[in-house]
């Protein structure tokens, strides 16, 4: 909130929000439980996102990198042994 002036505050709150059913209606705790299993936010570059529509899009493109990884480093493996 913004000071008016010395102790007085400036109401920026929309007048269609009504705080009473705002703090009535909530639920406390809501997303604990997926915040304990931890989140793992990635943001995107703008050229990145263009190519990348969609989560499930990003997700099996990573997917494939660390299959390519797996491949790759088994041929190394190989060709330390001959």
């Amino acid at each position: 909130m913004k000071m008016k002036s010395k102790g007085e505050q400036i109401d920026e709150l929309r007048p269609e929000y009504d705080l009473a059913t705002l703090f009535n209606n909530g639920v406390r705790g809501k997303y604990a439980k997926r915040y304990e299993r931890g989140t793992n936010i990635v943001l995107l570059s703008p050229d990145v996102a263009k190519g990348f529509p969609t989560d499930e899009a990003v997700n099996e493109a990573l997917r494939l990198v660390m299959e390519l990884k797996k491949i790759t480093s088994r041929g190394k493996r190989k060709a330390a042994h001959n």
